[in-house]
């Protein structure tokens, strides 16, 4: 019997057109003769299914199931492709782990841990992961730019401490912009990270389980043509991304370490995404955040580091949904 699987896409964010990106490249690449899917869009109007031909139809919030020509379709696992809430930041989880139902990302407690920027750089640094020096601001309690920079040293970045797709981020590089960074930042989120920059290079690696084992995929470096690797870097073409990367062996083992490191300590499930900056001068990677939610569109980073390692995307997703059930 072939499995049943829900490729949830969709969101409540802007980052559902990213979601909605990247559902196309994973469909296109599930081995249908092992796996029967079903895509299902939750979007602020409702949780639809999406057949290949006729009209959408609701989804049974109760027990997510639907109704496929009068017969209840119960799903074995759940493939997400929500970039954002509420499938990146554990409340969809949440959700599924009551109904018991098995999926591919990580649990509740990491999502929601690794959605928080500063608590997942918090928890890091506490299991000895080297991460850049950071204060925790909020929209109800206010720091003047002074305070912030009797604390960190200038060049910052300044980002909203939720999300992932570095909208709202900045850099600034002299006292005078802080204050306008800050209410950039907090336009998209109630919470800021303030960090000190890091110099290096930039590398960001997948890293997911399969059979017990914790891999790692071939690294990229990401070197973007804007001043840091901010939402048009990412999506719009703005940066080069060289996979493999062209990186010393002791210096890409240090970084595959502090992967495997971080996936363990924070608990991890599925593909994950965990981004670096190798500073040169203390010869060490720095963790910037982790994506528990990848970007899966064709041009983006994890399918270009599962053709490097000579895997099909075909056998990638078999393994993460054979992992996941």
């Amino acid at each position: 019997m072939k499995k049943k699987i829900a490729l949830v896409t969709g969101g409540y964010s802007g980052e559902a057109e990213i979601s909605y990106k990247s559902v196309v490249t994973v469909g296109n690449n599930i081995d249908t003769e092992k796996f029967d899917v079903y895509k299902i869009d939750i979007n602020p109007q409702g949780w639809f299914y999406l057949p290949v031909e006729g009209e959408k139809q609701p989804v049974d919030k109760s027990d997510f199931t639907i109704t496929v020509n009068g017969s209840k379709i119960k799903f074995d696992a759940i493939l997400l492709c929500i970039h954002g809430t509420p499938g990146e930041d554990g409340k969809l989880q949440g959700y599924f782990d009551m109904l018991k139902l098995p999926y591919t990302s990580c649990d509740a407690a990491t999502s929601a841990l690794t959605f928080n920027k500063r608590y997942t750089v918090a928890v890091a640094a506490f299991g000895h992961i080297n991460v850049a020096k950071s204060l925790h601001l909020f929209k109800y309690a206010p720091l003047h730019t002074d305070e912030i920079l009797k604390q960190l040293s200038l060049p910052v970045f300044v980002k909203p401490n939720n999300g992932g797709s570095s909208i709202g981020m900045s850099k600034v590089t002299e006292a005078g912009a802080l204050q306008a960074a800050l209410d950039k930042a907090f336009n998209e989120d109630d919470q800021v990270l303030v960090e000190e920059f890091i110099s290096g290079r930039e590398f960001t690696i997948g890293v997911f389980k399969t059979k017990g084992n914790i891999i790692t995929l071939p690294m990229t470096e990401v070197i973007t043509k804007n001043e840091f690797f901010d939402y048009e870097a990412k999506y719009l073409g703005k940066s080069e991304e060289i996979t493999p990367a062209q990186v010393d062996e002791p210096v890409a083992e240090k970084i595959r370490a502090a992967a495997k490191r971080a996936y363990e300590l924070l608990n991890c499930r599925g593909i994950v995404r965990i981004d670096f900056i190798y500073n040169e001068a203390k010869g060490e990677p720095f963790m910037l955040e982790v994506n528990t939610v990848p970007g899966q569109s064709e041009a983006s980073i994890i399918p270009q580091q599962v053709k490097a390692m000579g895997w099909s995307l075909k056998e990638f997703y078999t393994a993460v949904i054979e992992e996941a059930v």
